[in-house]
């Protein structure tokens, strides 16, 4: 679940006037620093100068806005709409600044006021969140930028049909941003948390194509992208599935099994007696049945990147709304997916007893 916090004290704004003059002092430094190069000493008068207007230019236009917002949040309130164009105007001037911390924060306020004034899913909130995914991704903080990417979703979800094309773009983009997940390892998950998550992609993509086909008139054109990045990612799946060892799958039988067995002994009367025992012993079945699993596995995915080629095929085929260029370029992705397919084929055929 993604929180969102708002600071509005008195003590805090104060705090943040300090973190801008702080952040002047620190590019004021880099500045400084970086001119005592060797230099024509003129040039390196006029450089100083320019930096120091610059920096005053900068410090200026930080308690201007800052002065703003303040003067809103006093005579209308925290929550006045206005604050949001305010916010979203400072952070972006953050971001140039390239102080991402601090653009993140105010753009998170502005998302505050926004879900307060427009309520949780509506269209106000959407180029908020796409600078906040921006802005994360700067930061390189793939938690948040996971965490946000599923809230557009959501909200996204809302406002728009299955059928409508911006919907479908939103999905493209999440989609983009799951796959990357799975192929960079983002959020450091293990190779088992890496196939569920691009198992879980490749059912939300299938609820997508079904949800978009039970709509009136539509044009499947507009699924093409979905089906491409749908393919990438069983592609993918299909790779890691192989590259994982059989005995990291589970079986379909029993890993042990118990076995009895028995032994003569002579008893205290020197009589020869039989006694049985109940053993624990691997079930010689398992190993094969994990080897099954993995084989099982790697052919659901092939056959989802199949079906996924035959989609792309019949849409370039009969579809009426695509270019000649746009055709071409299915047709290259159709050879490019083909020759993938083809290799986790041959694949699968190696990696089955390993």
């Amino acid at each position: 679940m993604f929180y969102f916090h708002f600071r509005v004290t008195a003590e805090g704004k104060k705090s943040k006037l300090s973190h801008y003059f702080g952040l002047l002092w620190f590019i004021g430094l880099s500045f400084f620093s970086a001119l005592a190069l060797p230099q024509n000493e003129t040039l390196e008068a006029e450089t100083e100068d320019g930096s120091s207007e610059r920096l005053l230019e900068i410090g200026r236009e930080l308690s201007a806005r800052q002065l703003a917002i303040e003067g809103i949040q006093n005579e209308l309130g925290i929550y006045d709409a206005s604050l949001i164009e305010a916010y979203t105007d400072l952070a972006a001037f953050y971001f140039e600044l390239e102080d991402y911390e601090s653009a993140s924060r105010m753009y998170t306020d502005a998302l505050q006021v926004a879900r307060i004034n427009t309520g949780l899913y509506s269209h106000e909130q959407i180029p908020i969140l796409e600078s906040l995914i921006e802005n994360s991704d700067r930061e390189k903080e793939w938690q948040s930028v996971d965490d946000l990417q599923e809230l557009y979703y959501l909200i996204n979800s809302r406002l728009y049909s299955p059928a409508d094309p911006q919907y479908l773009k939103v999905v493209e983009s999440y989609g983009k941003w799951k796959l990357r997940i799975v192929q960079e390892n983002l959020l450091d998950k293990t190779n088992l948390g890496l196939l569920t998550t691009a198992e879980d992609l490749s059912m939300f993509f299938g609820r997508v194509v079904d949800q978009f086909e039970l709509q009136p008139d539509v044009k499947y054109e507009h699924l093409l992208n979905v089906i491409y990045i749908k393919t990438q990612t069983d592609m993918s799946l299909a790779r890691s599935v192989a590259a994982t060892p059989y005995n990291a799958f589970q079986g379909s039988e029993r890993q042990y099994i118990n076995q009895t067995r028995c032994r003569n002994v002579r008893n205290s009367a020197g009589q020869v007696t039989r006694q049985c025992y109940t053993v624990q012993v691997e079930n010689p079945r398992y190993r094969q049945s994990q080897r099954d699993a993995k084989q099982y596995a790697l052919a659901r995915h092939t056959r989802e990147v199949s079906r996924s080629i035959s989609r792309l095929e019949e849409i370039k085929n009969t579809s009426e709304g695509l270019s000649l260029s746009e055709k071409r370029q299915i047709e290259n992705q159709i050879v490019e997916l083909i020759r993938g397919s083809e290799q986790l084929v041959r694949a699968s055929r190696r990696s089955y007893l390993l």
